[in-house]
C-alpha cells in the first residue's frame, strides 16, 4: 500500500527522472509544493526577511532561492533540496536569535548604524566608509518630506538595513 502510493507519488514529481525528462506537469506540480513548503519554511523563520533587510536577510534570500530552485527544475534531488532549504531558514533563524542576545554577535552578522550627522554637521569621515554621498543625503532628507537642509538635522544614521533613518531639530 505504501509503497504503491510512494509510486504514485514518484511518478508524480518526476522524481526518477534525469532534469531534461520532467515534463511541464511534473515541474508544474514541483512549483507548486516548492512554494507550499517555502511558504512553510518561512513562517518558521523571520517573518522580516522580505520586509526591511539586513545583509543577513538578502543573503538568506538569494541563497534560499537558489537552493530551492533546485528542487523544482530537478537540478537537485527533490526532498534532500527541500531540506537544505529548511536548514538554511533554520540556521537564519539561529543567528538571529543569537544576534537577538548578543549585541557584539549582532554587529558581526547584521552589521551596525553609522552616524552620517549630528548636530547639523556632516561627518564625513562615516560618509566616506560607507560610501554616502551628500546627493544621497539630500535624497533622504527629500523621502522625509523635507528640504535638503542639513543644518536642520539633529542626526541622521544610516541604518544597517541601508535606510537612512533622520531626527530633526525641535523648533521651539
Amino acid at each position: 500500500m505504501l509503497q504503491g502510493i510512494w509510486s504514485n507519488i514518484s511518478w508524480a514529481l518526476g522524481l526518477e527522472l534525469d532534469n531534461k525528462d520532467i515534463n511541464v506537469w511534473q515541474m508544474s506540480l514541483r512549483a507548486v509544493i516548492v512554494f507550499v513548503a517555502s511558504i512553510a519554511m518561512l513562517r518558521l523563520g523571520n517573518h522580516r526577511f522580505l520586509g526591511k533587510s539586513t545583509a543577513l536577510d538578502v543573503m538568506l534570500g538569494i541563497i534560499f532561492g537558489a537552493v530551492v530552485s533546485r528542487a523544482i527544475t530537478g537540478s537537485a534531488p527533490f526532498f534532500p533540496t527541500l531540506a537544505a532549504g529548511l536548514v538554511l531558514v533554520i540556521l537564519h533563524w539561529f543567528l538571529a536569535a543569537i544576534s537577538f542576545r548578543s549585541h557584539r554577535f549582532g554587529k558581526f552578522v547584521k552589521g551596525y548604524d553609522r552616524t552620517l550627522v549630528q548636530d547639523g554637521e556632516i561627518r564625513w569621515d562615516e560618509m566616506r566608509k560607507a560610501h554616502i554621498s551628500e546627493h544621497d543625503l539630500d535624497e533622504a532628507l527629500r523621502n522625509h518630506g523635507q528640504s535638503p537642509d542639513i543644518s536642520e538635522v539633529k542626526s541622521a544614521h544610516l541604518e544597517r538595513n541601508g535606510d537612512i533613518s533622520i531626527i530633526f531639530r525641535e523648533h521651539r
